[in-house]
């Protein structure tokens, strides 16, 4: 998925919150200069598309700002509470999360359209060179997560996960961190699937921006950035059931056996997330968001 290509980035404040950004508000309003500098590592646009880029992203900014946001206040408070009164269940999890990847499909839905009209502006060089740039990045994917011996790879993903809990539940008790490394084992070669469906994705996509004059184009790339679903390899397909399952299991187990301060904590890190975005005062002069 190529979110900081097309304007996805506008969805980082979701991956914020679940990556454990000690200042949510600090990096929202700081996406207009995060974007541009992150596009670079794909696409060198010309001073045109910069201008026409930085107007529609304040645009995008502006609409997620005083529309979305509210939405994500109450999921918070939806989540504040499953923690708060010890119900974190395989069920409620499955709510939260099928709230989570509405919004971001309602975010996707919303810049698609800016995001097929940068594409059709590109020339044959920038497509060349973000090909190159594309291909580049997925080598050092590669490289990273599948070069190394499954072993390490099962290792160094238990410790990802055991980082990210980490600074939202604080230390883990030796229990926590076994159940961390089962998940981990049990996940055995995903790698390879998800790398293998983002090279699908990407070959996909290119191929579609190389026809970018065809009509077709937009229900193409509409299909390649919103219902990026219906093209997953058929591996990835399962792999992704069973990896998300787990990780509804891990967390489950997880906050059973959580301690008082561990609780106290998620609970407090979710309500300094819900403050960061209380307080975000909107661009263009849009009112700040209230809840």
């Amino acid at each position: 998925m190529l979110r900081r290509l097309n304007l996805l980035m506008v969805v980082l404040i979701l991956s914020i919150v679940l990556a454990g950004c000690n200042r949510v508000g600090l990096a929202y309003r700081n996406l207009d200069l995060i974007i541009p500098w992150t596009l670079d590592d794909y696409l060198d646009m010309n001073a045109g598309q910069k201008s026409w880029f930085n107007d529609t992203l304040e645009d995008h900014l502006a609409w997620h700002c005083t529309t979305q946001l509210p939405g994500y206040l109450d999921w918070l408070d939806r989540l504040q509470q499953m923690v708060a009164g010890n119900q974190v269940t395989d069920a409620a999890l499955q709510t939260r999360t099928a709230e989570a990847k509405q919004a971001i499909a309602a975010v996707a839905r919303e810049i698609t359209p800016s995001a097929i009209e940068l594409l059709r502006s590109l020339d044959a060089q920038q497509v060349r060179e973000m090909s190159e740039a594309l291909a580049k990045d997925l080598r050092k994917r590669q490289h990273e997560y599948l070069d190394p011996p499954l072993e390490q790879q099962i290792q160094k993903r238990a410790e990802r996960m055991s980082k990210r809990l980490e600074s939202w539940l604080g230390p883990l008790s030796a229990s926590q961190q076994n159940r961390i490394t089962a998940w981990s084992v049990a996940l055995g070669a995903q790698n390879r699937e998800w790398i293998g469906n983002r090279a699908h994705w990407q070959s996909q996509f290119i191929a579609a921006v190389q026809q970018r004059a065809s009509s077709d184009f937009p229900r193409r790339m509409e299909q390649l950035l919103v219902d990026r679903e219906s093209l997953w390899t058929a591996d990835y397909r399962r792999a992704y059931a069973r990896t998300e399952a787990w990780a509804r299991s891990l967390l489950v187990e997880l906050m059973a056996e959580s301690s008082v301060q561990q609780r106290q904590k998620l609970t407090q890190r979710i309500s300094n997330v819900r403050s960061d975005f209380q307080a975000l005062q909107c661009l263009k002069g849009a009112t700040p968001v209230n809840g």
